[in-house]
């Protein structure tokens, strides 16, 4: 059974932009997600939490070139644990963001989208997206109907 989240919150530094060693681009970012509310002394509480998650492929380098600190994204993802052991012994574990989709938000302020070419001219990696797309209308093969 596949969890699915949404996050909206702002970003806690720039996308970190690095590639793997067989050349596939990954970005790690950092989400401060904070939470307002009124406690029983009718009084201004605040809570910060924090996520990690990482892009990949090109979404890597789209968000490296676009998003930056500060900057309001709304994120759609999994949640997936991960466990290891330091050199010490010590069993550590941390819960991320497996990210499929991030994007400014525009509650607060506004955006510019400027596409980007598709290299290959498939839909992309996701395994739930048909291997060709569908002809309609006037719309290309590696173009979206909007």
């Amino acid at each position: 059974m596949n969890n699915s989240v949404t996050v909206v919150g702002n970003l806690a530094s720039d996308p970190e932009l690095r590639y793997t060693s067989s050349g596939t681009a990954m970005a790690n970012v950092s989400v401060a997600v904070n939470r307002r509310w009124r406690d029983r002394n009718d009084e201004w509480q605040e809570e910060t939490s924090f996520f990690r998650g990482t892009l990949w492929r090109e979404q890597a380098e789209n968000a490296a070139e676009s998003l930056h600190k500060g900057d309001r994204v709304i994120i759609t993802g999994s949640l997936e644990q991960r466990s290891w052991e330091t050199p010490e012994g010590d069993k550590r574990s941390v819960v991320e963001l497996r990210i499929d989709e991030i994007g400014p938000s525009v509650r607060w302020a506004t955006a510019t989208v400027n596409k980007t070419a598709r290299s290959g001219g498939s839909w992309g990696d996701a395994p739930s997206m048909p291997a060709a797309p569908v002809a309609r209308d006037d719309f290309g093969p590696d173009e979206a109907p909007f």
